[in-house]
């Protein structure tokens, strides 16, 4: 099993490829179709999806992996193939978000710790026999905000460390790879400098907690920020800087046995999130595969040229399928605004 393990994991952050984050709860995927006017009712999330699916050649090129929601993984598409069979079919590995959400952490306001450890091992064996290869948990750690460095506390990172790595030892019991996502939001007025150190923090921990809990980390996969400014702060840190800091804090706390490590965009528009990605690749040589895992990012684009509409679904999947083909780019530092503009 571990060898298993260990190829998928490889695999999930191979160059070229990347993952697409599909993995948006019923309440998140809700407040995207309101913002192009299509109600979210099961049928339309399932067409929604499968379109993204079915993009010529986006997944078999550019999609290493595909994260599902629970009702996803169970659906079929609208002539009866289930949906996981047409990732796999592509290609891709189909995955599983198996958090039930961030809640307040109890002695600590304004921090919180993500629940969904209860039943958790029988969940997985389920997920297992659907079809999911692969897992994902996101753990959130805010910044205070006018230079509060009381958040994020210790507490809180220890918490959602040890759940992080108790559902990583959890799900390679039953055979599926990890991605373990410590998640340290862009939502404050922080500078670079003060996430480079939360960040550090943060993986320091996770990775030790990892370690207590015997985690595989050769059969794991890491999904964590880009170390950047705050999207409230006055000085926004470019390209380089944020490349530079995110690999060089990574090189600071991420073990070299961790395969593949794929970031977050965490509220990044679609080119700084592929700018950061590119940069990071062309300028440095790491002990890990980097890649992406994207949700708003790869979909923003299709979905708005979407809108619910049947005939709009070729401008969708060209949306989704160039956002993908420059994401790939990225991952091997071949990204260009030329290619942006040519593509157009």
């Amino acid at each position: 099993m571990s060898q298993q393990l260990a190829q998928v994991a490889e695999a999930m952050g191979a160059k070229g490829k990347g993952i697409l984050a599909a993995d948006e709860s019923s309440g998140t995927i809700r407040k995207r179709f309101d913002g192009i006017g299509v109600e979210s009712t099961e049928a339309s999330r399932r067409d929604y999806r499968e379109m993204l699916f079915r993009t010529t050649g986006a997944l078999r090129d550019c999609i290493s992996g595909v994260i599902l929601f629970d009702e996803t993984l169970r659906q079929s598409a609208a002539d009866g193939t289930p949906l996981v069979q047409l990732i796999s079919d592509a290609g891709a590995i189909p995955g599983i978000k198996i958090d039930k959400g961030a809640k307040d952490l109890a002695g600590a306001p304004g921090e919180k710790v993500t629940e969904g450890l209860d039943g958790l091992r029988e969940r997985l064996a389920e997920y297992y026999e659907l079809g999911a290869r692969f897992t994902k948990w996101r753990a959130v750690i805010d910044i205070g905000r006018g230079g509060d460095r009381s958040i994020p506390g210790s507490y809180c990172i220890g918490a959602n460390a040890h759940a992080l790595a108790r559902m990583a030892a959890l799900s390679q019991e039953q055979g599926l790879v990890p991605i373990v996502e410590p998640e340290v939001l862009m939502d404050g007025d922080h500078g670079i400098d003060r996430c480079f150190e939360v960040t550090e923090a943060t993986l320091k921990q996770v990775y030790m907690a990892l370690f207590h809990q015997r985690v595989l980390l050769e059969g794991s996969v890491l999904k964590p920020n880009m170390v950047l400014s705050g999207k409230l702060c006055a000085e926004q840190a470019g390209v380089d800087e944020v490349a530079e800091k995110t690999v060089r804090c990574l090189k600071r706390a991420v073990p070299s046995a961790v395969p593949s490590i794929v970031f977050l965009s965490g509220g990044q528009s679609d080119l700084e999130a592929t700018a950061h990605l590119n940069a990071m690749n062309a300028a440095n040589d790491t002990p890990w595969n980097l890649s992406f895992s994207y949700g708003r990012a790869l979909q923003a684009a299709p979905l708005k040229a979407w809108g619910g509409e049947v005939d709009n679904k070729p401008a969708a999947q060209a949306a989704f399928g160039h956002r993908a083909r420059m994401n790939g780019l990225a991952t091997h530092g071949r990204w260009s605004m030329e290619l942006e503009q040519a593509a157009a």
